[in-house]
């Protein structure tokens, strides 16, 4: 059975002893502090020549003033030694506070997020024994990007932002990374049967990158669907490529599936930085109480060694916790039939310590490369061919609320203010087409979307800055604009229900 972060490679000759590194570390918050602690001690006796510098993340940042959650120092540090080891951060609820690992991730270019989700059977319970999913989530773009806007009393909206460059990197990251590492197939998943843009271009991409990988499988999924058969057969899934937001889901569901979110690590890879951390959060209600289990942040140092080319440590430490699991010392969240003893956060970082040098007796040892790094080379910038943009109209959307939200007196009006540069094409109100020939049963908002299209293919900017002069002179208050262009013939703008 499976029990790795990596496949099994070949073990190594031994070789001199690698040289001192330092690792920026942040302990977070709620039971970061602990488990941090935990990780520290066993990367201590595994590597004596590496050190480690404290920065600041988290709570601590943000209540002196830094809404990043972050401040310079913690930025010099992760720039200088080029790699974080951090714990679970608590953001905190309300306004003007922005999430770490978003900004973090945002900030260093990390663009790869990989989420291996390994089940350990039979020592942690899981339906399913032969798991071994690797999620490769995009990290920077899609609707993380964090901007939204209120644009009325009732409607507020998030952007979700794709490009052609981000979706490239991923993508060829992923088939990358299973090439390097023996796995069979790529599984892209989005929602472009609806988001026909935005995620449109994430499998476009895909499917242009997957011809340059014949000896690599690869399928579409619609990330629904797809979810849905990850929970109820992940064996069908080798490694799985998908945009931001559904990797953030997708891994939380693949592991707790495997067996436990608290065994799951993560890696934020970057060209010139990297961050390693567990997926799960900072569980403030079990802080302190020595009840926390290490293993995910654990096993994200273990990915954080193997970066960083100090197999021999990876490998010793890896194959000490396999053992500590196999030995049934347990902490509290996988404790079962299995568990020869349940133990808190400490006793089970000193249980592994007990056992570096030893390997599993039941699941697959490991065998880390000495000296060289096992995560694909990150993409440089792709160059992008420049299309032929029209201007083809606009999209004004109005917040309006007056003659009881008629769709039809709305249009009469509008279609005055049209001009002779523009025609109204429709209205609609939350994507649903209600002026022209609209239906009353249809739910309305005080956020109107009008479409503009030219009434001639000589259109210039100039005139849409006119139009929404007259619209505003009006009486009428435009909220936002966005402009309808083709790229060499191709429409790029969402096709309006009912047009």
């Amino acid at each position: 059975m499976s029990a790795q972060l990596l496949p099994q490679l070949l073990p190594q000759p031994a070789s001199a002893p690698l040289p001192h590194r330092t690792i920026a570390v942040a302990a977070g918050d709620g039971i970061g502090p602990e488990i941090t602690q935990a990780v520290l001690d066993v990367l201590r006796a595994a590597d004596p020549a590496l050190s480690f510098a404290p920065v600041t993340v988290g709570l601590e940042a943000y209540r002196a003033g830094h809404a990043a959650g972050f401040d310079r120092d913690t930025i010099d540090a992760i720039a200088e030694h080029g790699v974080i080891l951090k714990g679970p951060i608590t953001t905190p609820q309300g306004g003007g506070y922005k999430s770490v690992n978003v900004s973090l991730r945002k900030t260093f270019g990390l663009y790869a997020n990989l989420r291996p989700c390994v089940a350990y059977h039979p020592f942690v319970a899981t339906h399913h024994p032969g798991m071994d999913v690797v999620i490769v989530r995009e990290n920077e773009e899609d609707t993380y990007a964090g901007i939204e806007h209120r644009q009325t009393d009732e409607v507020v909206q998030c952007l979700k932002l794709v490009s052609r460059p981000g979706c490239e990197r991923i993508v060829r990251y992923a088939f990358d990374y299973a090439r390097l590492h023996g796995r069979r197939k790529v599984t892209c998943m989005t929602k472009d049967n609806i988001m026909k843009l935005t995620d449109g271009l994430f499998h476009r991409v895909f499917d242009e990158v997957a011809r340059e990988y014949p000896d690599i499988a690869a399928e579409h999924m619609i990330i629904d669907i797809g979810t849905a058969k990850m929970a109820v057969d992940p064996t069908r899934f080798d490694v799985v490529v998908t945009p931001n937001l559904y990797g953030d889901i997708l891994s939380d569901v693949a592991a707790e599936v495997a067996g436990s979110i608290g065994l799951a690590p993560s890696a934020n890879i970057g060209r010139e930085c990297a961050m390693f951390e567990a997926v799960h959060g900072s569980a403030p209600d079990i802080a302190g109480r020595d009840i926390a289990n290490p293993s995910g942040l654990l096993l994200s140092a273990v990915m954080m060694l193997v970066h960083l080319g100090r197999g021999a440590a990876a490998t010793a430490i890896h194959n000490a916790w396999l053992r500590t699991i196999e030995d049934g010392l347990h902490t509290a969240d996988i404790h079962g039939a299995h568990s020869r003893e349940r133990v808190g956060t400490r006793a089970f970082a000193q249980a592994v310590v007990a056992r570096l040098g030893e390997r599993p007796q039941r699941m697959a040892a490991v065998d880390y490369p000495a000296h060289e790094t096992s995560t694909p080379m990150c993409a440089a910038d792709i160059p992008t061919t420049r299309a032929t943009k029209a201007l083809d109209g606009v999209d004004v959307f109005l917040d309006w609320s007056a003659d009881g939200r008629d769709p039809d007196a709305l249009g009469a009006a509008l279609d005055r203010l049209a001009g002779p540069q523009f025609r109204l094409a429709l209205i609609t109100n939350r994507g649903v087409k209600v002026y022209p020939q609209g239906q009353r049963q249809t739910t309305r908002t005080d956020h109107w979307r009008c479409r503009f299209v030219a009434a001639d293919h000589a259109l210039r900017p100039a005139a849409i800055c006119a139009l929404l002069l007259r619209i505003a002179e009006a009486g009428f208050e435009p909220i936002k604009t966005e402009n309808l262009y083709t790229f060499d013939g191709e429409r790029g703008y969402s096709q309006a229900q009912g047009e």
